[in-house]
């Protein structure tokens, strides 16, 4: 299992290095001057050329993707920003628990309601729940985060007024945009779980358990749901992801002042330097969150257990 984690390590980082020269590229070529940025158009030649001089500007674009990219990685230094003259790097820190903590409630909601919404109509196919629940998966995967968002704050924030609209303080403000995140994964993960589960359920060996005079619960959890979780956890860990990134919509709709709604300003500010760091810093969580994903797999999956224990007897012997 150690081989499998570090193989997975290794392919992490053609990603990451890929990743960083696509975004320092495409902000190095996006129309505007850092320089005008910083200085204002009320600023002199001049003064322009000696800022230009002073970031780095002036030299060729691969000395400056060369130095962009050892600072990054060998220090962990994403620069300032052109607007406040904050590091990035401690900005980035400073709003990764609220970005975070979004993320880990979407995804506890995501597997808590998506699982059991799956094996429910699984279990009573073309019944009255299989229905329901499909129906919650079909409004699920067509309703967009961001317009979901707006009914929920006009609904219970606005008219009901049972929690707050937006901004950040206890649990009530994470309310809305957690539901409002993981609301499409719940329906995505309620269509993988119902597929695998009606795969799994007309399987011989299910047949065989029920034969033996097991109760149904035991069948459904204990031999059925087990078998089934291989290809529902490959899913969840894609909807997962899609949460991390869709926190630029959800924490502007809500007001958290998370990396994604600093992201969205950083581009409105074009403040190229934070959207270069925001993007890479996001990569290299996303690339640890489908590693914890790909490990947990490993665990569930007998046949990538099996590979790796007897490759490590082949080379034992």
């Amino acid at each position: 299992m150690k081989k499998y984690v570090i193989k997975r390590l290794l392919w992490m980082i053609p990603v990451i290095l890929g990743v960083t020269i696509a975004i320092f590229t495409i902000m190095h070529f996006v129309p505007g001057d850092p320089a005008v940025i910083i200085l204002g158009s009320e600023a002199t030649e001049a003064e322009l050329q000696s800022k230009r001089e002073a970031l780095g500007l002036t030299q060729p674009f691969f000395v400056q993707l060369a130095s962009y990219m050892k600072r990054v990685f060998l220090h962990m230094d994403f620069g300032t920003s052109y607007i406040t003259n904050n590091s990035i790097t401690n900005e980035l820190l400073a709003r990764l628990p609220r970005t975070a903590l979004v993320g880990f409630v979407s995804m506890v909601l995501m597997l808590l309601i998506g699982i059991p919404l799956g094996i429910t109509a699984a279990v009573h196919q073309n019944g009255f729940g299989d229905r329901i629940c499909m129906i919650i998966a079909l409004a699920g995967v067509s309703v967009p985060s961001f317009w979901l968002g707006l009914l929920l704050v006009i609904v219970f924030a606005l008219k009901l007024g049972w929690l707050p609209a937006s901004g950040i303080g206890g649990f009530q403000f994470y309310v809305l945009p957690c539901l409002a995140s993981a609301f499409g994964g719940i329906a995505g993960l309620a269509r993988q779980s119902r597929s695998s589960m009606l795969e799994v359920i007309r399987s011989d060996y299910v047949t065989t358990a029920r034969s033996k005079g097991l109760s149904e619960r035991s069948v459904i959890y204990g031999h059925a749901l087990p078998n089934a979780l291989i290809p529902i956890i490959t899913v969840a860990g894609s909807h997962l992801a899609h949460i991390f990134g869709g926190s630029v919509v959800i924490e502007n709709v809500f007001s958290i002042p998370g990396i994604g709604s600093y992201m969205v300003t950083a581009v409105n500010n074009r403040d190229y330097t934070v959207v270069t760091g925001s993007v890479i810093f996001l990569a290299v969580v996303f690339s640890l969150v489908m590693l914890l994903v790909d490990v947990i797999y490993a665990f569930v999956d007998p046949r990538i257990k099996a590979q790796y224990v007897n490759g490590k007897k082949k080379g034992a012997k």
